[in-house]
């Protein structure tokens, strides 16, 4: 990369940074292919992310938090994830923190800010988040799952899948139906619980990617969910949604561009030391035209997520722009993830080599988290309107 200075951290923050990368290198890199192995993170490095204060920074200090409001220091997780090139981790200790923990700290009762808060801090309870359906991915209004009103509890059916974090997940928010004829105004938030009777998991997914990431169904039959596992107000849950799926996607475009610099970094090693024609392939035109473009435009797309993480810290972060990142970073990680293993040749294909896995997990970030058709049609709704 260019080494473009980065004005938007401070030396407390690059301190931050280097305790992360320390960290990563010793407690994440070691284990992926293990964990890929297993189709999981192990629980026991969850808890060690939650005893070196790496999970949910910003919770309140009364929760066991840290109250680290910048959301700098949340980027730095990220992009740290990102760049260690263990793509099932990048994508699911974010997940925990930093769009699963905000719905609880911002709409949870007290109860429940302190039943599950702490734990989720420690480790010891993994979050996920319960949109998908069979017959409803984008479109969250199409959803069937219900939530039936029975006075001092909600009577939960219905099933959700794809969920990231899901074989592992002690503590789920899920959207439900509380009011199927209200359409979007009929949806609501509440937290499940492992130990809920009637609540079960599929057996994690065979997917073509993210191996170290446990993504399976989760099935709920007469759930009894207790009132005060409500999210914010009946009827609120999709005003919820759009609120902060803002900063998710943030998340991910802030993943793709550092697992797109973690793939350029494995390529400009490998193209120096292959050899073709009697030279390193380093030195045929292709190849440096190549990395030439794809270092422009990841330099290019790291300064466009920097601006969005002050705007984001400033309270101006909208739907549109964390649209526009989550687009534009995917397309640019799955281009970067071809291009890394043409210049790998056969060897871009084993899976032992780093640029192979990372394009096979690379695919999904253009689906999930809304797809990217989506993400266009919700830009072109604010440039017309």
């Amino acid at each position: 990369m260019f080494g473009l200075p980065r004005t938007l951290f401070t030396e407390e923050h690059e301190l931050f940074r280097q305790s992360v990368k320390e960290f990563i290198a010793k407690e994440v890199t070691p284990h992926n292919k293990e964990w890929e192995k297993q189709k999981m993170v192990s629980r026991e490095s969850w808890k060690k992310f939650g005893e070196n204060g790496f999970l949910g920074i910003q919770a309140p200090e009364a929760l066991g938090g840290m109250n680290i409001q910048d959301f700098r220091f949340n980027a730095i997780l990220i992009e740290e994830l990102g760049l260690s090139g263990c793509s099932g981790p990048a994508i699911g200790y974010p997940l925990h923190s930093d769009i699963v923990l905000p719905y609880i700290l911002h709409y949870a009762t007290e109860a429940a800010m302190q039943k599950y808060v702490p734990k989720m801090l420690s480790g010891d309870y993994i979050g996920a988040i319960a949109m998908t359906e069979p017959g409803a991915g984008s479109d969250l209004q199409g959803i069937n799952t219900s939530a039936v009103d029975l006075g001092d509890h909600f009577l939960v059916n219905g099933s959700k899948t794809f969920i990231t974090n899901g074989y592992l997940c002690d503590v789920v928010v899920v959207a439900v139906k509380t009011d199927p004829a209200k359409g979007a105004k009929g949806i609501s938030l509440i937290l499940m619980d492992k130990d809920m009777a009637g609540f079960s998991k599929g057996q994690p997914f065979e997917k073509v990617g993210l191996h170290a990431q446990d993504t399976c169904e989760l099935f709920f039959e007469d759930v009894k969910v207790p009132k005060e596992n409500l999210l914010g107000k009946v009827g609120e849950g999709f005003k919820y949604l759009m609120t902060e799926l803002a900063q998710e996607r943030l998340v991910v475009a802030l993943a793709a561009v550092a697992l797109g610099e973690y793939m350029l970094a494995a390529t400009i090693d490998y193209v120096k030391t292959r050899k073709a024609f009697n030279k390193s392939i380093s030195e045929f035109q292709n190849t440096r035209f190549k990395l030439a473009e794809m270092t422009a435009a990841l330099e290019q797309g790291r300064i466009y997520c920097d601006y969005l993480v002050q705007l984001h810290n400033n309270g101006q972060l909208d739907s549109a722009m964390a649209s526009a990142a989550k687009y534009n970073m995917t397309e640019l990680q799955c281009k970067v993830a071809d291009e890394c293993v043409q210049l790998h040749g056969g060897y871009g294909y084993m899976w032992e080599y780093g640029v192979a896995r990372a394009y096979a997990d690379a695919r999904v970030q253009r689906i999930y988290a809304g797809t990217n058709e989506i993400m266009k049609e919700l830009i072109a709704r604010k440039i017309l309107k």
